[in-house]
């Protein structure tokens, strides 16, 4: 049974001479077990991310994270330690070909919360490659003692 959880998501992107840019957001969301055993989070995107109208999933297995969204921006993003993957990555200005490169994943989720930390490369077309740390953080909710 799903429950409610407070995820707090930081994703860095090192984008050499440009320097590196910090994305900090924090939202409600929902913490959930599907029938294998994996992780599901369920959160709304906001203006902050520049997603605003997209739902993302996030599903965390052993080995692998997967990041489907749906909405203003659509795509799925699946990350394997040491695998890359490419994908149409569907924007209001039309598709992109993106590819993910999986350098580690850590998982640390348990039933009370806690963290999937996941440093990966992108790249366009396999073009201006960028190197991402992207944390989800995730604490369940307190009960109401209204």
């Amino acid at each position: 049974m799903a429950k409610d959880v407070w995820i707090s998501i930081s994703n860095r992107q090192h984008a050499g001479q440009e320097g590196d840019n910090t994305l900090l957001f924090d939202t409600a969301g929902s913490y959930d077990v599907d029938e294998n055993g994996a992780v599901i989070l369920r959160y709304r995107e906001s203006a902050l991310t520049g997603m605003e109208g997209t739902w993302t999933k996030v599903k965390v297995s052993p080995g692998e994270v997967i990041v489907d969204r749906n909405g203003l921006i659509s795509g799925r993003l699946t990350f394997r330690e040491g695998e890359r993957d490419s994908f149409p990555y569907e924007t209001p200005y039309g598709q992109l070909m993106m590819g993910v490169k999986t350098r580690r994943i850590s998982n640390r989720l348990t039933d009370a919360g806690g963290e999937v930390e996941i440093d990966y490369l992108t790249d366009l077309a396999h073009a201006y490659e960028i190197r991402n740390q992207f944390r989800i953080s995730v604490k369940e909710m307190e009960a109401s003692h209204g």
